[in-house]
């Protein structure tokens, strides 16, 4: 009898081990999350140099419209290593708190032409008829749920008043 229960306690948390890594995941804020998808380096240099890193792992929630590696490599040449320069810490910043907005909003919450006040002070406009747009990026992937957040992919680097 003992043997039999071992067994079925050895196979239960077996079985179980997978699932509980996987809800493990949900305990990474915002940052955590981006850097285990490897594909913002960018991202997190640019939050880095802007001094956001502290606020994208605070308490939240935060949504993040999260450029890839392949969005900022897409710029202009040069334009992302003249950010990342100390005396342009404050257009950095710009930049990035307009890809983020108080509260998580998924996408289930997101409506055709709806308008969306950023962090930064400017609106984006989402726009659902061709897939989802945020101003002229594409959402590539959607509702990555972080402990402080949302993130979602976006193709390009939305840029304020532009």
């Amino acid at each position: 009898m003992f043997r039999r229960t071992f067994l079925s306690l050895t196979a239960a948390t077996l079985i179980a081990g997978p699932a509980l890594a996987g809800s493990h995941s949900m305990k990474k804020d915002i940052v955590d999350t981006a850097a285990e998808a490897g594909s913002f380096t960018t991202l997190l240099a640019a939050a880095e140099a802007a001094g956001l890193v502290d606020t994208l792992k605070g308490e939240g929630p935060l949504t993040v419209f999260a450029p890839t590696d392949d969005a900022f490599a897409a710029l202009p040449e040069g334009t992302v290593d003249s950010l990342l320069l100390p005396e342009n810490k404050d257009k950095l910043t710009q930049i990035l708190t307009y890809h983020v907005l108080a509260g998580a909003v998924k996408s289930t919450d997101l409506s055709d032409d709806m308008k969306a006040a950023t962090v930064e002070g400017s609106e984006i406009t989402v726009d659902l008829d061709n897939g989802v747009m945020i101003n002229d990026a594409t959402v590539v992937q959607a509702d990555i749920e972080a402990s402080n957040g949302v993130i979602h992919v976006i193709d390009s680097v939305l840029m304020p008043g532009m």
